[in-house]
């Protein structure tokens, strides 16, 4: 239980940081897209400079809780950082900076494994970090086709300008390939039974997004992408009860 109020308190420190690089080196983008425009930094509410400040003060407590794990964990986070730090670079480097985001996000598969093993068992874990890229894909993907006409516009890169019409079939993609790589992920983890009705239930949840999703639709996009909070719960809940049933 110490671990998992550890991590809980981690994630969001560090969802928390990558929100504010994100805003700090967007400001300039974010004043030119009609749903970002009204962000502190964007619309003038907070300077950089106290931005900076903040970022400094959640990076200090990322650091504070690395300080409680071992020293390999220690090490992992802290290098971490510097691809959170990066992921807004990539909007306007590469076509696919969902797929960077995923790569970067997922990584907490390999932070948590140390952090509470001696080894790290790669049978298990590049599954679900694979898994974790494609489920980014997906979600990330819905929304910013939120934002699509105003990134275009401004030269912002994405997936969901990349993809364009064709969006739900590469989606559809990536949610087999999640779903795959969880299933697999159990099947190497040993898991007991309970995993599956949840796993089954998540996939589920995802072709329901992918199905009727409406990426015309903003308002549609944002609830599709905000409902991701069942699928990690039903991921979470079919791990621990597969955990505990074994």
């Amino acid at each position: 239980m110490k671990m998992l109020a550890l991590f809980g308190f981690g994630s969001v420190i560090l969802r928390g940081a990558a929100c504010t690089v994100n805003d700090l080196l967007d400001r300039d983008i974010d004043k030119k897209v009609e749903r970002t425009k009204s962000r502190p930094l964007a619309s003038g509410a907070l300077t950089p400079a106290q931005g900076f400040y903040f970022l400094v003060f959640q990076v200090l407590l990322w650091l504070g809780f690395l300080l409680q794990l071992n020293n390999r964990s220690l090490i992992m986070g802290s290098s971490w950082l510097v691809l959170f730090f990066s992921y807004p670079l990539m909007k306007r480097l590469i076509h696919w900076p969902q797929a960077f985001l995923g790569f970067t996000v997922s990584c907490g598969v390999f932070l948590g494994s140390a952090a509470i093993k001696e080894s790290l068992d790669y049978a298990v874990l590049l599954p679900m970090y694979f898994a974790g890229i494609c489920w980014t894909l997906v979600y990330d993907t819905i929304y910013a086709h939120q934002d699509k006409k105003d990134d275009f516009k401004a030269g912002v890169k994405s997936t969901a300008i990349t993809f364009g019409d064709n969006t739900k079939y590469w989606l559809s993609g990536f949610g087999v390939a999640c779903i795959s790589s969880l299933a697999l992920t159990g099947y190497n983890a040993h898991l007991a039974w309970p995993y599956y009705p949840f796993l089954a239930a998540a996939a589920g949840h995802l072709a329901w997004q992918v199905s009727t999703v409406d990426l015309s639709n903003k308002s549609d996009c944002h609830r599709k992408f905000v409902s991701n909070k069942w699928f990690g719960a039903l991921s979470f809940g079919g791990i621990l009860c597969g955990i505990l049933a074994s």
